[in-house]
């Protein structure tokens, strides 16, 4: 006699779903679900939320010079460059529907279930347009946006644009920060307490320097916000098999998500470093040298 879940690969699927692993994660308030398996994260992804079949850009308008978003009692205006969507590997010149998705749940997280930001050392990573930043500064954490050199215009721009609203609570601030590079002093100490980022995992040659960004920037009481839109299994696998290396993950429950502001298409993780990460040991300032016996 076979086991009964050789019967059906749906029902397979869904006898594993139910043995979900449910736990908290860093600083965020309500419970993940933790991912165990980077090949059976990624089947599930695509399986439940079937993102091919679903709307992209729910939330932007990437034809458009500004989206003008409300959060937080006030109104962000964020400038875009629309031409540079037609540029091959630029993405940060426009908004994504992740990068809304992740802002409306800072927000949403901290209306509903207590996340604390207020006072909070926050860095962006690919902060691109930077709304999620800004939403941040919103919620009065200090935020550093950061990226890539050609991209620090733009988003300094937005910055200048939202000053007023973002200095009621927060700071907000622009650096360049290519992954894979040291970063500059001022960001990495002290650490972070969060780091956010949206639509980064798209391509993967990059992942190996954004996960060496990852590792620079955090420690175990470090919380990591990602969220992507899901365009390719493959590298979002990648991702996954790498990461669990040295961190644990865990993906938020659209429950959890601003019922408004959530999407198939997009996917949101919370990222905390384990304790015993290989390469705690590789920063000089930690580093300790084996205790000969």
């Amino acid at each position: 006699m076979g086991d009964a879940r050789e019967a059906d690969g749906k029902e397979e699927v869904s006898d594993e779903a139910e043995e979900d692993v449910m736990a908290y994660l860093g600083a965020f308030p309500a419970k993940v679900k933790m991912v165990e398996d980077a090949a059976e994260e990624t089947l599930l992804l695509w399986a439940f939320q079937d993102p091919v079949r679903a709307k992209q850009n729910s939330f932007v308008s990437q034809g458009s010079l500004q989206l003008k978003l409300d959060a937080c009692g006030q109104q962000l205006h964020i400038m875009q460059a629309p031409s540079s969507v037609n540029t091959l590997g630029v993405t940060g010149g426009v908004m994504w529907d992740s990068g809304v998705v992740l802002a409306k749940l800072l927000e949403y997280a901290a209306d509903t279930h207590g996340l604390q930001l207020r006072g909070k050392k926050c860095v962006e990573l690919g902060a691109g347009c930077g709304l999620t930043g800004c939403v941040a500064a919103l919620l009065g954490a200090n935020v550093t946006m950061t990226d890539m050199e050609d991209r620090l215009r733009l988003l300094q721009k937005n910055v200048d644009e939202n000053s007023y609203s973002l200095s009621k609570a927060g700071r907000a601030s622009v650096r360049e920060l290519t992954w894979g590079d040291k970063p500059e002093r001022e960001i990495v100490n002290p650490l972070p307490d969060f780091v956010v980022a949206s639509d980064v995992i798209y391509n993967e040659k990059v992942v190996p320097e954004l996960l060496q960004t990852l590792r620079e920037l955090t420690s175990p009481n470090t919380t990591v916000l990602l969220s992507g839109e899901l365009r390719n299994d493959a590298v979002l696998e990648c991702f996954f098999k790498l990461a669990l290396e040295d961190f644990l993950i865990g993906r938020v429950l659209e429950a959890d998500l601003h019922p408004d502001f959530c999407s198939p298409r997009v996917a949101t993780y919370v990222l905390v470093k384990k304790p015993e990460s290989r390469l705690v040991d590789d920063n000089p300032w930690t580093r300790r040298e084996p205790q000969r016996v």
